[in-house]
C-alpha cells in the first residue's frame, strides 16, 4: 500500500518534460562522447554522432528519480532526509547504473532482433552479448545522477 501512495506521488505532469529533458541530455552527452573517442582516433575534426532513436532511450532517465525515491521509501522509510547526501548519491548512482545496463541491454536486444540497433559492443573486450560495456560503469554511474538532477523538483 505504502509504495502505491508513493507512486501516485509521482508528478504526472511533469513526467513529458523530464523525459526530453533526459533525452535531449542524453544525446549531447552521447555526441560529446563519440566526439572525443574521435581524439583517439586522431580525427580533430572531433565529429560525434548518435541516432534518432536514442531519444527515447535516453528520455527513460526521467524515470530514474522516482525509482530511487520508491528505493528509499523501501530500504529506510521515513528515514529519507537522515540519510547523508553522500550516501544517498552512491545509493542512487550504484541503483540508476545497474537500471540503466538493463534497459540498455533491453532495448539493444529488441532493436537488434529488428535490425535496428544503432551500437554493437562486440570487439570490445568488456561487452556482454555486444549489447552493453561494462567499463561504461562510471559514465552510468554519473549519468544516472546527471538525470536525477536535471528532474528534481526545486525545493525538495
Amino acid at each position: 500500500m505504502k509504495i502505491m501512495k508513493t507512486l501516485t506521488q509521482i508528478d504526472l505532469k511533469q513526467l513529458p518534460m523530464n523525459f526530453c529533458k533526459c533525452g535531449v541530455t542524453g544525446w549531447c552527452l552521447e555526441v560529446i562522447f563519440t566526439s572525443t573517442e574521435s581524439i583517439l582516433r586522431h580525427d580533430w575534426r572531433l565529429m560525434g554522432q548518435t541516432s534518432l532513436l536514442m531519444f527515447p532511450i535516453y528520455g527513460c532517465g526521467a524515470l530514474l528519480g522516482p525509482i530511487g525515491h520508491l528505493i528509499d521509501q523501501w530500504v529506510s522509510p521515513g528515514q529519507r532526509l537522515a540519510a547523508r547526501p553522500g550516501e544517498l548519491a552512491i545509493r542512487h548512482g550504484f541503483l540508476y547504473m545497474v537500471l540503466i545496463f538493463v534497459a540498455e541491454y533491453i532495448f539493444g536486444a529488441l532493436l537488434t532482433i529488428t535490425g535496428m540497433c544503432p551500437w554493437d559492443y562486440s570487439g570490445r573486450s568488456t561487452n556482454i552479448d555486444g549489447l552493453i560495456r561494462l567499463d561504461f560503469a562510471p559514465l552510468w554511474f554519473a549519468t544516472g545522477l546527471l538525470f536525477e538532477q536535471i528532474t528534481k523538483k526545486r525545493g525538495r
